[in-house]
């Protein structure tokens, strides 16, 4: 995958399990890190901490706050991202390794953050 988030931010990304349907990655940072850029399949995300997020991409910027204990859908994406809260992000990513359903219309805008509940 290009811009694949263990290869572009390693210290704050980590494989916890692969197989041929997906992958699963846990997340953690401190207050104040921040992410270059990276892109992200079709996943679930799952918080295991409250946390605040400023996400960005393609001159489009969003900022996301969630509390512990939710999981959201998370449309494929590449966005980077920076910890705007007081407390470390803390995530489990299950990114699928099927093809979507069905590709967003050219020229459409691509989802930023996750999906709300």
């Amino acid at each position: 995958m290009t811009n694949d988030p263990v290869a572009t931010n390693p210290s704050l990304y980590r494989v916890i399990l692969e197989n041929e349907r997906v992958r699963v990655l846990e997340y953690l940072d401190a207050p104040g890190d921040q992410t270059t850029p990276h892109r992200h399949p079709d996943s679930v995300m799952i918080t295991l901490s409250a946390f605040s997020r400023h996400l960005e991409s393609n001159g489009r910027e969003v900022d996301v706050t969630l509390p512990s204990g939710v999981a959201r859908w998370l449309p494929a994406q590449e966005h980077s991202g920076r910890n705007t809260g007081e407390s470390e992000t803390h995530t489990i990513f299950v990114e699928l390794k099927e093809p979507p359903a069905a590709q967003p219309p050219a020229g459409s805008e691509q989802p930023l953050g996750p999906e709300p509940g």
